[in-house]
């Protein structure tokens, strides 16, 4: 019995414990001993010095494997705490995860606060609507519809979208029907069989009505749709309407016509062609024939003494002016076209119809120069009548680009498009 239990204390068996050993070592009467050594031997009787002794209130109880152990003497009025230090395993080397999550914790719980704390719902339930802007077709698969947001970088000083803002919409709207409809090839906006011929639209002539300009923040919805135009041409109409209201913002028709990439002279229409978008022609008009005959149109003659005349000269196209033909978009073109406007009409009158015919297209190391001829009702700019002008945009060389007539109407009053930075009368 004594040899086991001195082979135990320096070849302690796994799981034992210093407690274990200690009830191992019971005399043959049965009692403990005084004292224990930490390996569990019977220490001497003599009583160690003062400095030595450890009180089992002032020192923390040892663990081992998460337990607390402690040893007790059989003395009349103290009791020791025999120390004793675990061995280092894997589970007491990980890391504190109740503190890590708590930290987790405390940080999602205050950015949700922050969260919560932020008006960041909409305020108007039209802004839920198309919220990517993809569109979809409508009317049996024949119209397009797409909604946009006016934003902040598309209005102008008068607090109202520009009419490149909306000529931006229908382009987008136009290319994103042909996309939708399962008609985009390899082209911008050119059907699978042009692309095999190498063949791409460009734009002949355009014309617009705009009875009001959208504000910041008003959502507009865009219907477009295709019709046949001749033998060889597509038209092409728009309808821009207020979302919440109803309300007609603008009407737009336009005809476009093939032109060889290679070549760039203009191509018949093939069969195969009129054969991929002839099953989503609508004949519907957006602009009626009344409508379009109340229209003037561009007079061969822009230059005209008889009236005020301004020029604008040394026009040039940049990189980012240019589309993935390798032409100037013809949505540059008006602002190239107004860069000659007097500025008297720009602040005191608003765009109220265009017509645009496209004679050449514009490439990159074009020099152009801007001509509008003022005439009509009052030509000084009065802002109580309407103003008319006539413009040209041409290449230095002479030759024309575009020609172009527009109707010029009073501004209204745009109480809705007021920002609230500044009092109207500032504006």
């Amino acid at each position: 019995m004594a040899g086991s239990v001195a082979a135990s204390g320096f070849f302690p068996t796994p799981g034992s414990t210093p407690a274990a050993l200690a009830r191992g070592s019971k005399n043959m009467s049965g009692e403990l001993p005084e004292t224990l050594s930490v390996r569990g031997m019977v220490a001497k009787p003599n009583t160690p010095p003062a400095s030595m002794q450890v009180k089992a209130r002032a020192q923390a109880l040892p663990k081992v494997n998460g337990s607390k152990v402690n040893l007790k003497t059989t003395g009349s009025d103290k009791e020791d705490t025999v120390p004793y230090t675990s061995s280092k395993t894997f589970y007491n080397q990980l890391p504190d995860w109740s503190m890590l999550l708590a930290a987790v914790t405390t940080i999602f719980l205050a950015a949700e606060k922050q969260w919560t704390m932020l008006d960041w719902k909409p305020k108007r339930p039209d802004m839920l609507v198309d919220t990517f802007g993809f569109g979809r077709i409508i009317q049996d698969g024949l119209v397009f519809r797409q909604n946009f947001l006016i934003r902040s970088y598309e209005i102008g000083a008068d607090r109202t979208a520009s009419i490149e803002t909306l000529m931006n919409h229908l382009q987008e709207t136009a290319l994103n029907h042909v996309k939708t409809a399962g008609l985009l090839g390899d082209g911008f906006g050119a059907t699978p069989e042009m692309s095999k011929r190498n063949l791409i639209w460009v734009v002949s002539k355009i014309q617009l009505l705009v009875e009001h300009y959208p504000s910041w923040e008003d959502m507009v919805q865009v219907d477009t749709w295709v019709a046949s135009a001749g033998k060889n041409g597509m038209r092409r109409d728009w309808h821009i309407r207020d979302y919440n209201s109803g309300r007609t913002i603008l009407k737009a028709t336009s005809v476009w016509v093939m032109m060889n990439k290679t070549t760039r002279r203009l191509s018949k229409m093939p069969d195969e062609v009129r054969g991929e978008i002839g099953p989503h022609f609508n004949d519907r008009s957006a602009i009626t024939e009344e409508q379009g005959e109340k229209l003037a149109k561009p007079r061969n003659k822009v230059v005209d003494p008889a009236n005020k005349q301004f020029i604008r000269k040394g026009l040039t196209p940049k990189w980012g002016d240019l589309d993935v033909n390798q032409h100037v978009n013809n949505v540059k073109y008006i602002g190239w076209i107004l860069e000659s406007a007097p500025i008297s009409i720009l602040e005191k009158h608003e765009l109220a119809s265009m017509t645009l015919d496209y004679r050449k297209e514009c490439c990159r190391d074009s020099v152009l120069q801007s001509l509008t001829n003022v005439s009509g009702e009052c030509a000084d700019g009065s802002p109580d009548s309407a103003i008319q002008c006539d413009h040209l945009l041409q290449l230095e060389s002479g030759a024309d680009v575009v020609k172009a007539h527009t109707t010029w109407r009073p501004k209204r009053p745009h109480g809705e498009g007021n920002l609230g930075l500044f009092p109207v009368e500032s504006a």
